[in-house]
């Protein structure tokens, strides 16, 4: 029996411990898969880990009517007509690129303030905006009619159960998601819980501050010609016990995106 991510966080906090924790990128109540956990300060770090791209293997069932998308709320089984295995394998690929759509009238959107999914389950109108995002690869793992698995590597913000609506459209019917499992985010894969040094994680690249590091300490202004690497871009900073994220913008000036996080020995 799966758990949500909320459940399953309320659990690891209770396990470790912790006051204060958080997770990036929702499961959908009946998915599986992959779920990274940051414990105290380290939650500030999600939009900075190394999350790109995710990985999924789903498994479509051609013909289930569902407005959820997925084995939450099948309303009916549609009967639909065993297709060419080769034509299955072409429909997938045809959907490598950039792919757009509307998301799932049941997801965590917000509309007007409000998720999506609290206005659907209200039965009131609930019309969202097109996305679009990159879907870097996307294979046929086994077809027999009528359940479809397969992986795809995707961009972050993809639903795929608006990817699995789109495919069965194409190939002439309805269908809704009846597994669904995330097995990577970008370098994160399922490790049993095991603790991860953030410094190995983090996407931006390790610059050096080569004035004193007090400064870094205090929070005082920053000087772009004071770090090894002067170029624009986001940096992580090491110094003494601990790290910082900073911005050297085009103009020239250094802004602090995070600072005095804490290193934490493994």
């Amino acid at each position: 029996m799966f758990v949500g991510s909320n459940t399953f966080l309320s659990q690891i906090k209770r396990r470790y411990g912790v006051k204060k924790a958080g997770f990036s990128g929702t499961l959908d109540p009946f998915a599986c898969g992959v779920l990274i956990i940051a414990f105290g300060q380290y939650t500030k770090l999600f939009r900075f880990l190394k999350k790109r791209p995710k990985s999924y293997r789903a498994t479509l069932w051609l013909g289930a009517v569902s407005d959820t998308l997925d084995i939450e709320q099948v309303e009916r089984i549609e009967k639909t007509t065993p297709l060419d295995e080769e034509k299955v394998h072409e429909t997938l690929l045809s959907f490598k690129g950039l792919f757009t759509y509307t998301p799932p009238k049941y997801s965590a959107k917000k509309v007007g303030g409000r998720r999506a999914y609290d206005l659907a389950r209200r039965g009131e109108t609930v019309e969202l905006p097109t996305l679009s995002s990159e879907i870097y690869d996307i294979r046929l793992l086994h077809y027999r009619h009528p359940f479809i698995t397969f992986e795809a590597d995707v961009g972050e913000g993809t639903y795929i159960r608006s990817l699995a609506e789109a495919v069965a459209v194409k190939l002439g019917c309805r269908g809704a998601l009846s597994y669904l499992e995330r097995l990577r985010e970008g370098i994160f894969v399922f490790r049993h819980e095991e603790p991860l040094n953030p410094l190995d994680c983090l996407e931006p690249p390790k610059n050096r501050y080569l004035a004193n590091s007090e400064d870094l300490m205090l929070g005082r202004k920053l000087r772009k010609e004071s770090f090894e690497n002067p170029e624009p871009g986001i940096y992580t900073v090491v110094f003494d016990q601990y790290f910082a994220i900073i911005e050297i913008e085009k103009s020239g000036n250094v802004l602090y995106l995070l600072n005095k996080v804490e290193l934490c020995s493994y």
